[in-house]
């Protein structure tokens, strides 16, 4: 029975990709009609205006290869790390909420010292950076 089963997924019919073909058309038919949109209605004014580089409505002034400090980019990576420990704590909770409500199974406090674990990791992590100053703004 399991080898006709088989054998029937590969006999698929064609109208069974016909929502995939068309979704697939929809999606270049809408990006290229966007494109040749903008190309053919939008404006094509230039003058000296348009072409500076636009500085959040500063006038930009100095050269464009200044050396920013180190620890702009330390901070920066320091949030994405925290940002992506809120993205591990969703799941996380939701997985735990049922494994702590069992009393039969050791799971839910098994799940409890992971996350104890990866968040001591991170603990140290935050104590390194700001020990090493990244925190200060001198």
């Amino acid at each position: 029975m399991n080898v006709q089963l088989l054998a029937d997924a590969d006999n698929t019919p064609v109208h069974a990709w016909a929502p995939v073909v068309l979704l697939l058309i929809m999606a270049i038919g809408f990006a290229v009609t966007n494109i040749a949109a903008s190309i053919i209605i939008g404006p094509k004014r230039t003058g000296p205006g348009k072409e500076t580089t636009y500085e959040s409505g500063m006038v930009p002034i100095g050269d464009t290869r200044k050396r920013f400090n180190v620890r702009f980019y330390i901070v920066a990576m320091i949030f994405l790390v925290f940002d992506v420990e809120i993205v591990f704590f969703y799941p996380w909770a939701s997985i735990f909420a049922k494994h702590a409500q069992d009393r039969k199974s050791d799971d839910g406090l098994t799940l409890l010292l992971e996350m104890c674990v990866f968040v001591v990791i991170l603990l140290v992590s935050y104590f390194y950076a700001w020990g090493k100053g990244v925190f200060r703004w001198d």
